[in-house]
């Protein structure tokens, strides 16, 4: 388990994420974490939850209407 601390920078404050954390999460500086509530607490992902929604009602449609996209596609 690791800690984050909550430090001041500016006006605002923010979190020091450890190396290995940004190493296992492929992340770099300039990229964006997505908060995310559950039941469970707090959730920080590299991925858009709304996007992954997006995606995968889009996937479902595909596969319901097959040919009506084969057709749009062309």
């Amino acid at each position: 388990m690791n800690t984050l601390k909550i430090i001041e920078t500016g006006n605002s404050l923010g979190v020091i994420l450890p190396e290995e954390f940004l190493a296992k999460m492929k992340l770099e500086k300039g990229d964006e974490l997505f908060v995310t509530e559950t039941p469970l607490g707090i959730r920080l992902s590299k991925n858009n939850p709304d996007l992954n929604k997006q995606l995968e009602l889009g996937r479902e449609l595909m596969s319901e209407y097959p040919d009506t996209f084969k057709k749009l596609a062309e």
